[in-house]
């Protein structure tokens, strides 16, 4: 019986034929050695290139050029390091120095200096090198953004009261800088200045007179009068270390100065302890507050004695709802109108003088002071 006689199955007897199915493989030696053939031709042939080189002819006669070469192509094989910061700052400052240089108009020499009659490049370059950094169109924008921060300011001064103004200015002095930086501009277009009148007006008064500037801005004021021997105390929310000095005008000015109190009461007074002749409000009733102003000038200023005991205030003229009213208003304060200027296209001029008043207690004074109505914000055309 055969080895695999299964019942019911039949093998043939002849033997099967198996095909091989290897698979042919390089030899990896073979391989190898083809690599060390190709790595043998290519240095033969960078040998002969060498040979050829003067390089090659120079390491003949023995004068070190070869080693030289060497090194040159050790310098040129060494990978390039990343740039480092510090790098890339003094290339990048040379390279802006090298186009400031290429922009920069030439100087002049000194004898044309001489003939035009400017200074010479030396004793001028600060100021010549401020202007050559910006071109036209740049200072033209740079005057457009001044403009739009000014118009910024402006407006929230105008729209809120003196403590939020406050502080805002002693947050960012800067504020009180730009604002009035765009106001001396807006200055050049208008007619005339309410300060210049108001300069040449107290000009004519007695020596020694005193005039209180409430919201002096720069102190123009003070610093025309106070040569001229007149005491100009100036008055705004931030101070210049010289003639301006801190203070909220719709709050509490620190100048002597008693109201007239219930206590008294229903005796008419001018109230007690003043120093002040002259108090000038020259644009400086802004914020909607401003009543307190009124009272507060009303507080520090002399009895009316001998050309004393004055308010002059100048306002926009666009600002007021009805200028009888106004009028009506500040003189419920304790004051009598003298005189007023309308002539101006831009502002109305108002004299009072300080008279006597019965007192009142804290709740009639703030319904007189809830009319700040009377003056509408000073606002400018959405551009």
């Amino acid at each position: 019986m055969a080895l695999f006689d299964v019942p019911g199955w039949s093998i043939s007897g002849d033997p099967v034929a198996v095909a091989s199915k290897k698979r042919k493989r390089t030899s990896k030696h073979r391989d190898d050695s083809n690599k060390v053939r190709s790595a043998t031709v290519n240095v033969e042939k960078v040998i002969e290139q060498l040979a050829a080189s003067p390089t090659a002819e120079n390491t003949h006669r023995g004068d070190g050029s070869a080693a030289e070469g060497r090194q040159k192509k050790r310098r040129r094989a060494k990978p390039r390091q990343p740039p480092t910061h510090t790098a890339v700052q003094e290339e990048t400052h040379g390279q802006s120095e090298k186009k400031r240089q290429k922009d920069r108009p030439k100087e002049k020499s000194g004898d044309d200096n001489k003939a035009a009659g400017t200074q010479s490049p030396s004793t001028s370059h600060s100021a010549t090198e401020s202007r050559s950094t910006l071109t036209s169109l740049q200072t033209a924008m740079r005057q457009s953004l001044d403009g739009a921060r000014f118009r910024w300011i402006n407006e929230k001064l105008y729209k809120s009261d003196s403590l939020s103004a406050h502080a805002m200015m002693r947050e960012d002095p800067a504020v009180f800088d730009d604002y009035h930086k765009g106001f001396r501009r807006q200055v050049e277009s208008w007619p005339s200045n309410p300060v210049s009148h108001y300069i040449s007006a107290l000009s004519t008064y007695p020596p020694r007179t005193v005039i209180a500037d409430l919201g002096c801005g720069d102190a123009a004021l003070a610093r025309a009068l106070i040569p001229k021997g007149y005491t100009v105390l100036s008055f705004d929310l931030v101070a210049d270390r010289a003639f301006v000095v801190e203070a909220d005008i719709f709050d509490r000015l620190p100048l002597p100065g008693a109201e007239v109190n219930c206590d008294d009461g229903d005796k008419s007074s001018q109230g007690h302890g003043q120093i002040v002749n002259v108090v000038v409000c020259a644009l400086s009733l802004m914020g909607t507050n401003w009543p307190n102003c009124i009272r507060e000038a009303w507080r520090i200023l002399r009895p009316n004695l001998w050309a004393s005991g004055e308010l002059r205030i100048a306002e926009v003229t666009s600002r007021f709802t009805n200028v009888p009213q106004f009028q009506l208003f500040v003189e419920s304060f304790g004051f009598r109108h003298k005189a007023s200027d309308r002539s101006n296209t831009h502002f109305t001029l108002f004299e009072f003088e300080k008279t006597s008043r019965k007192p009142r207690s804290e709740k009639e004074w703030n319904k007189s002071l809830a009319k700040a109505e009377l003056l509408k914000p000073c606002e400018y055309k959405r551009r």
